[in-house]
């Protein structure tokens, strides 16, 4: 959203970082092997992945806007059926940035102001 209201004569600029945490939880073998659920698709353990993202929008030199988000998508999987990684990333780092999203849509018209007035007051402007 911000990257597309951007033109190449714009003070505005922004940076934009995600981490990922992946994490594994799988049902011991000898325990499933037993377990008469396990032929009828009960889960086996799940993959997670946990994003964490942070957006700070300039205007020049000065901050306009800074936003973090984190959010967490795990996916189990069973005897028949398994998700990707892949996928698991996917839907982690879509879910952040649209965290994000949400954040600066309803800082939509401060980050206006902010752009084009002078410098804000430090204290509280930026609190969410």
């Amino acid at each position: 959203m911000i990257a597309a209201s951007l033109t190449n004569k714009s003070p505005i600029t922004f940076t934009y970082r995600e981490e990922l945490t992946h994490d594994d939880y799988h049902v011991p073998r000898v325990l499933s092997a037993l377990d008469p659920a396990t032929y009828v698709g009960a889960p086996l353990g799940d993959y997670g992945v946990t994003a964490f993202a942070s957006l700070t929008i300039y205007d020049g030199e000065r901050v306009i806007g800074d936003y973090t988000a984190q959010q967490r998508v795990s996916k189990s999987y069973n005897l028949y059926k398994e998700p990707t990684h892949a996928e698991v990333e996917r839907a982690a780092r879509d879910a952040v940035r649209q965290k994000i999203d949400d954040q600066v849509e309803k800082d939509t018209s401060r980050l206006a102001q902010a752009a084009k007035d002078e410098p804000i007051t430090q204290a509280g402007s930026l609190d969410r």
